[in-house]
């Protein structure tokens, strides 16, 4: 499997601007970042408590 270079982001980085668009980008990262984020705790058997700890801190 080949390296991903900067050329090569760049390259996905501009496709994704031109399909969805510069107002829908940052909310489709925001779901495939929460997304990987769930996906992580669910392998890693990360609690629900924890989650709502560190929402807690947050709002504080």
């Amino acid at each position: 499997m080949p390296n991903i270079g900067p050329m090569e982001l760049i390259i996905v980085l501009a496709i994704a601007l031109i399909v969805l668009g510069p107002k829908k980008l940052p909310e489709v990262g925001r779901s495939v970042g929460k997304g990987m984020r769930e996906f992580k705790d669910a392998v890693s058997g990360g609690s629900d408590d924890d989650r709502d700890e560190r929402a807690a801190l947050k709002s504080e």
